[in-house]
């Protein structure tokens, strides 16, 4: 793993040292959940109805970019009817007889979440068709000519998968959720609710101006806003009166090289390096990691989504490209970038 990837603030994806941690402002409701509405009043819907019928929810799939809440969303909808989660990933489950093992110890109506579903091996996702469809499991007992198959029932339970990468699901697996979910990228306003929310509950005093500050440069991402906020207190608590202002969110987060528009230094360093070294592009993925010394899965995973969204990058058939606003933003010019960019749409 590179090193600029273990020290990246921004990085959306969970650091190993904060999972127990978010446990602890992780929401448990819809009422304290902000963002996602279309997803949540929906969500309602299913549940509501799910519990008159006295059935589990059907099977579900959450995609998106890392941090967005696909976790807290799965532990919310098992709080609201009423029943158990059991949380796994997807390179966890090494061999069919793991999810066996996973399946046949859920109880009627439990929730069973997989994070990075799509890593999932082909056999085990071959044993989860007819654990979705039929709530059995076919086991072959023996080799050869002697074998035979054996099945076993199991509890109704609802599946929730997680991915950053739905494009990599298999068509089977992904045909066998009832509902697919695309979680969005948060405004402001939704980001300073979650931060203000987060701060009550970390007893740390914070305006609306400073909540309102993390917000703006957390890239629409709840997790990296409830990480700069306590990224933020640290600088409240040794440099001032512990209070976190506007004034203080700023001083703090230039410190930590967050920009106002949510960029880091790889981000910067990766744009620059489009505009400087490529003439704007249009330049391959792999490229654009090995000039910029970065691993090429947190460039496609971490770093593009954030800034195709902004308006700094677009990808076109022949690779990646700068925009016209990225070239204003760091102050640059191309001879004929706009004639270029014309063509290679």
């Amino acid at each position: 793993m590179d090193i600029n990837e273990l020290e990246r603030i921004i990085d959306s994806r969970a650091k190993q040292d904060e999972i127990e941690g978010e446990k602890s402002i992780r929401p448990r409701r819809f009422e304290d959940y902000f963002g996602q509405e279309e997803i949540k009043r929906n969500l309602k819907i299913f549940i509501e109805a799910a519990k008159l019928r006295k059935e589990p929810l059907d099977h579900m799939l959450f995609y998106g970019p890392p941090g967005l809440g696909k976790t807290t969303l799965a532990g919310i909808i098992a709080n609201e009817m009423g029943v158990n989660i059991k949380i796994t990933t997807g390179p966890a489950i090494e061999r069919p007889g793991d999810i066996a093992a996973v399946l046949n110890n859920l109880s009627e109506g439990d929730v069973l979440f997989i994070d990075e579903i799509h890593r999932l091996n082909r056999q085990v996702e071959e044993v989860l068709y007819s654990a979705m469809e039929d709530f059995a499991l076919d086991i072959m007992i023996g080799k050869g000519p002697a074998a035979k198959s054996i099945r076993i029932e199991l509890p109704k339970f609802t599946l929730i998968g997680a991915t950053t990468r739905v494009g990599m699901l298999s068509a089977p697996l992904r045909d066998r959720f009832g509902m697919l979910n695309h979680l969005e990228f948060y405004t402001t306003e939704e980001l300073a609710r979650i931060v203000m929310h987060s701060a009550d509950l970390l007893e740390v005093q914070i305006d609306r101006e400073g909540a309102e500050e993390i917000a703006r440069r957390s890239r629409g991402t709840p997790r990296l806003a409830n990480r700069l906020l306590k990224r933020v207190r640290d600088f409240a608590m040794v440099m001032y009166d512990g209070k976190i202002t506007q004034e203080v969110a700023e001083m703090a987060l230039n410190a930590l090289k967050v920009d106002p528009c949510g960029l880091d230094s790889l981000d910067r360093r990766m744009l620059t390096t489009m505009i400087d070294v490529f003439g704007g592009g249009p330049v391959g993925l792999e490229t654009i990691s090995a000039a910029i010394g970065e691993d090429a899965g947190t460039v496609e995973d971490v770093c593009e989504p954030y800034l195709m969204q902004q308006g700094f990058l677009q990808r076109t058939l022949r690779g990646r490209m700068v925009t016209g606003k990225c070239l204003q933003y760091f102050h640059r010019s191309l001879p004929g970038f706009g004639e270029q960019l014309s063509m290679k749409e």
